[in-house]
């Protein structure tokens, strides 16, 4: 990435942020009443949903069936309209399976899959607007939305993306960022541990400017721990509130 491109001289990105700056965030839990939990999720222009149902159990082939854990399904799509192309095929393309493959495999990270044996849950996320950051809003979306449908995590789930600008980290990366052409970072972590997830890099990176990165991408998820914990906490009170009537 080139910073003349991405960084001002005074420190500001072409959206107005500093490089650690986060683009505002707007979330809210139990959005469809039919699926066991649901969420949805702006990060900037980019925008998610999630939906989850389960602990349920298994669909097709009982041979699927884990008898010491639960399955976890995931499904990624883009829809036709979140972006400015026209998408023909939003669903059963390669890209959209590797990243259901890679949430999946984030999920079964967190998720507390050995309560439920013999069974699965399954997750939906769909990006309803592309502006950067895609796979990452679709995690935020997906964890308050397995949150919501009462399955017990580890802990939350954040993920950021982070880049650099000559040696400048930036976090939560535009889809214009993201076109510069530089690596890109994308994390997944457990904030409360520390553990990681899921961690993609899109080229090649030096070790030190990788440490940088993701030092960057760590604090970026942290802080969207602390968004989603409100979120969280506001929507058990919503709960609470509902039951005392």
């Amino acid at each position: 990435m080139a910073s003349p491109e991405l960084l001002s001289a005074e420190g500001f990105r072409a959206d107005g942020r500093r490089p650690a700056e986060l683009r505002k965030v707007r979330a809210r839990m139990g959005v469809f009443a039919q699926a066991d939990g649901s969420a949805y999720i702006e990060q900037g222009n980019t925008k998610a949903l999630a939906v989850v149902y389960g602990p349920h159990e298994i669909r097709g082939s009982r041979s699927k069936a884990l008898p010491d854990r639960a399955l976890v399904n995931c499904q990624y799509s883009l829809a036709t309209f979140s972006t400015g192309e026209r998408r023909r095929r939003p669903h059963g393309d390669r890209q959209a399976a590797e990243l259901a493959l890679n949430l999946r495999q984030t999920f079964e990270a967190a998720i507390l899959t050995s309560l439920y044996p013999r069974s699965q849950i399954d997750i939906y996320v769909q990006i309803l607007q592309a502006d950067g950051g895609t796979y990452c809003a679709g995690v935020n979306a997906a964890t308050l939305a397995v949150m919501d449908a009462g399955i017990p995590m580890q802990d939350f789930v954040c993920a950021c993306s982070a880049g650099l600008a000559d040696s400048t980290p930036l976090t939560d990366l535009s889809s214009a960022e993201e076109a510069a052409g530089g690596p890109t970072l994308l994390l997944a972590l457990l904030p409360a541990s520390g553990h990681i997830a899921l961690l993609q890099l899109s080229a090649r990176l030096h070790h030190e400017r990788l440490e940088v990165a993701l030092e960057a991408a760590g604090n970026a998820c942290r802080a969207l721990h602390a968004l989603l914990d409100r979120v969280v906490r506001e929507r058990l009170k919503q709960i609470t509130a509902a039951l005392g009537d």
